[in-house]
């Protein structure tokens, strides 16, 4: 069963202020899902927090296990070292967590270890959002800068996909801080943060589909790629 936070990040709801970002990062997910999870594949995801995105792989009939510093399927040790073999599963996962990681190579070094050389990694992070410390926040990525990175560390980007360009965004940062100086007033704040959360969630779902994809490929919110490792690694 889910808890509330993973429901939220799977199914969020229009009032809320990340709705748009987290309905288009499922869908993109959904569509990396389809193109490597199957049934028999075993997916670890590194760093799963409240494990949102489980039940998509699951349904593939994919074996998914959650690797985290605590209340998971694998820990993970303060080294930053996963719980399992080298080579043990098909795919790795890795949602919103990169921009979190102090050290971006030991990270995406232990990813490399764990997958197998036919298998995937399925990586989201920001291209651009405020700062959100969990329990830090350290980086932002082109999408350029984003590929180069993941090349240097062992793994060929097959494809990226951008999600949301700059007229949604910054539509979407000025709703997150409108709605948290609503909820400040008594009483009204609530309904009053919703309903200007409705409005300005609407905008930038409009202003997003009239947005150029050559705007929004080099200038997106949420980068997620699927890249697959190309050489051994210790």
């Amino acid at each position: 069963m889910q808890t509330e936070s993973a429901e939220r990040r799977l199914y969020p709801r229009i009032t809320n202020t990340d709705w748009l970002v987290l309905r288009e990062l499922r869908s993109a997910i959904e569509d990396f899902a389809a193109l490597t999870a199957g049934q028999g594949k075993v997916a670890i995801d590194f760093g799963c927090g409240s494990q949102p995105y489980r039940s998509i792989f699951e349904s593939k009939g994919t074996l998914y296990r959650g690797a985290d510093f605590t209340d998971a399927d694998i820990l993970i040790n303060d080294e930053g070292r996963v719980d399992a073999r080298s080579a043990s599963c098909d795919l790795v996962l890795s949602f919103q967590v990169l921009e979190h990681v102090r050290h971006v190579g030991n990270y995406l070094a232990e990813a490399h270890r764990l997958l197998h050389q036919g298998g995937w990694l399925i990586l989201s992070t920001h291209g651009t959002w405020l700062y959100h410390p969990h329990p830090e926040d350290h980086r932002r990525w082109t999408r350029q800068g984003l590929i180069v990175e993941m090349a240097d560390h062992g793994f060929e980007t097959v494809n990226c996909a951008s999600l949301l360009g700059p007229l949604s965004w910054t539509t979407l940062l000025r709703l997150t801080c409108a709605y948290h100086a609503c909820l400040r007033l008594p009483v009204i704040g609530r309904p009053l943060a919703n309903a200007f959360a409705i409005a300005m969630n609407a905008r930038a779902y409009l202003e997003d589909m009239l947005t150029p994809e050559w705007v929004t490929r080099d200038n997106a919110c949420v980068y997620v790629i699927l890249a697959r490792p190309t050489e051994s690694r210790a």
